[in-house]
């Protein structure tokens, strides 16, 4: 056994099966199945289980897979201490940020970071969908959710609040909502996951309530939410920092204040994979993201540890 097998065993295993372990490998997949098998006859042990879709580590598979990914980590940390030595720091980070809280929260934290850290590349998605992070290479996700997923590291970037708003003109036509039941029959604006039935879930101190929603205007893009509410078009159901502008100017009222109130979840997280190595210039955008969550009052940076990655599920945002 040397470390290129524990290094392709770390690829299949991260990959979830031997063609993704092939793409990352740029090898052919009867290539990969051919190396494996000789790694498992070697061995004289089954390192992984097949079926249609994924491999599964067994027990050893699963104690070989740990020992490649410190192996794996140490030389990847060796290779970018010579490369960076006497640089300014580089690399390239890939993120994937949810639309609304991107542009409208991160997006000054994401330049300000850039300003101080040319040299590295960051490639930046803004998307609201159920993102694996093996899967499409991202190395950082943030990602709204009630509790930290098990498979992923996550840290605390500060709770989101909703808030029931509109604005001033539709006020005065229409009124407020001001019993949690209203928001059964008002003009709600706000936005969903494609084939899930949208729920509220509102909690007064101790109790927690839950109302079913049937909204009149629905998009991920929470710019045109924040938009469609400044129109006058209906009841807002939105997180705090997408309105907060508007309602320090008096653009946009809230009402239900009593109500915490939440549809996807209470926390913003950052996450990532366990025992992957990061780079210098990930290292540094995480602790730099963080460290301007709690300036802003959102976050701590309370970390959550998981286990292993392997056999990982795939986790809830918008």
């Amino acid at each position: 056994m040397d470390v290129n097998s524990l290094t392709l065993l770390v690829e299949i295993l991260d990959a979830g099966n031997l063609s993704g372990a092939a793409r990352r490998l740029k090898m052919s997949r009867a290539n990969v199945s051919y190396h494996l098998n000789q790694l498992e006859r070697s061995i004289g042990l089954q390192l992984v289980r097949r079926t249609t879709r994924r491999v599964e580590p067994t027990e050893i598979g699963l104690q070989l897979y740990e020992h490649g990914r410190t192996i794996q980590n140490a030389l990847l940390a060796a290779r970018e201490s010579v490369s960076t030595l006497g640089q300014s720091l580089q690399g390239r980070v890939r993120l994937s940020v949810p639309s609304g809280y991107g542009q409208l929260v991160m997006s000054d934290w994401l330049i300000a970071f850039k300003r101080l850290y040319p040299g590295i590349v960051l490639d930046v998605m803004f998307e609201n969908r159920v993102e694996d992070l093996m899967r499409d290479e991202v190395d950082i996700a943030v990602r709204v959710m009630s509790e930290p997923p098990q498979n992923l590291v996550a840290r605390d970037m500060g709770p989101v609040r909703y808030v029931a708003c509109a604005s001033p003109a539709y006020v005065r036509e229409h009124g407020l909502p001001t019993r949690l039941d209203d928001l059964r029959t008002a003009p709600l604006i706000t936005a969903a996951v494609i084939g899930r039935q949208l729920r509220v879930a509102a909690y007064l101190r101790d109790e927690r309530h839950e109302v079913l929603l049937e909204p009149t205007l629905i998009s991920e893009n929470f710019l045109f939410l924040r938009q469609a509410v400044r129109a006058g078009l209906g009841v807002g159901l939105v997180p705090d920092y997408v309105v907060q502008d508007d309602l320090l100017r008096g653009d946009v009222v809230t009402t239900l204040d009593e109500w915490r109130l939440s549809i996807f979840g209470t926390h913003m997280y950052m996450l990532y994979m366990p025992n992957r190595h990061h780079t210098l210039a990930a290292a540094s955008f995480i602790e730099f993201m963080l460290e301007q969550a709690r300036g802003s009052g959102r976050g701590a940076g309370e970390k959550f540890e998981s286990g292993s990655s392997i056999g990982r599920r795939a986790v809830s945002d918008e």
